[in-house]
């Protein structure tokens, strides 16, 4: 497995990045993640729609609380045409108890606990925290990601407004 090292830090210190890094053009790789209900959940199911999977290391910290309200809030304008999904090693139960609190209706929360396969497979999972990197990724209707964000700084949030552009123009 490809390991990559210096492309993400965590309060200044360089990360190790697990798995291949996905591109623009590439075949979004398919998915078995859980949703709060401890369901599977596959990025399949999805097809025929845009698809935005935002990677996360935790909804129980602060940025990426903010990221996901944030998303939830447009998913609203985005339409039904567009899923939003965010993807964390965060339990299932953890997922769902984080949605009630917050109010988070129009985001998918998918947890990718069992086997880090997500991760790996999108080149995002972090070596030494065993949690996901923050990146955007957006996959369109044929299942062809059109657009990937790997934030530098996992404390800091990602563009938002370049993610929407980038659905903008698929939809």
């Amino acid at each position: 497995m490809e390991e990559r090292t210096g492309s993400i830090t965590f309060q200044g210190n360089p990360l190790t990045l697990m798995g291949n890094e996905v591109k623009v053009g590439d075949k979004a790789p398919d998915f078995e993640l859980l949703d709060n209900d401890l369901k599977p959940v596959n990025l399949s199911g999805f097809s025929g729609k845009v698809c935005v999977i935002s990677s996360v290391p935790s909804l129980d910290t602060p940025v990426c609380d903010m990221e996901t309200r944030r998303f939830n809030e447009e998913a609203g304008k985005l339409g039904d045409n567009v899923s939003i999904l965010t993807v964390s090693m965060d339990l299932p139960f953890a997922q769902k108890r984080w949605c009630g609190a917050a109010g988070v209706e129009k985001v998918t929360t998918l947890s990718d606990h069992r086997d880090a396969k997500f991760g790996e497979n999108y080149g995002v999972l972090i070596k030494e925290l065993r949690l996901l990197a923050r990146a955007i990724f957006v996959v369109d209707q044929k299942g062809v990601i059109q657009y990937v964000q790997l934030v530098k700084e996992v404390t800091e949030e990602p563009d938002y407004d370049a993610v929407i552009a980038a659905v903008g123009k698929l939809v």
